[in-house]
């Protein structure tokens, strides 16, 4: 069975740090895009960090620039999200997804097809 899981979320205080992890099941991570997304309570699903596996630079949304870092490993078929200096606003699910398609548009939601159930992650003092 194929599927993304995702795990590391929970309750931190401002400024604190967490470390989101992705395990694919089913899937070989060198072929595919992955990517990290979030959803506020009353908010669309935003794209937090995507790797562009054409190349590019990895993508991140503005609200995280220079606070979260993507990274992965192939071999463990696992991607991770290094969240430092964590906001109240960075409250939100975070899920880990993936894209099959041959194109698509890097960290928008709506061109990713496989989703992990999703972590809740709370930053309150």
């Amino acid at each position: 069975q194929v599927q993304l899981v995702e795990s590391g979320g929970g309750l931190v205080q401002p400024g604190g740090s967490l470390r989101l992890s992705c395990e694919l099941r089913g899937f070989d991570l060198r072929y595919y895009a992955v990517g990290w997304f979030r959803q506020a309570p009353g908010k669309e699903r935003e794209g937090v960090s995507c790797f562009n596996n054409g190349g590019g630079p990895t993508y991140y949304g503005d609200s995280v620039k220079g606070r979260f870092t993507y990274s992965k490993d192939n071999a463990a078929h696992t991607v991770y999200l290094q969240m430092n200096d964590l906001k109240h606003e960075d409250t939100a699910v975070y899920y880990c997804a993936l894209s099959s398609r041959l194109r698509f548009r890097l960290c928008m939601p709506e061109d990713y097809d496989t989703w992990g159930q999703g972590t809740q992650v709370t930053i309150s003092a």
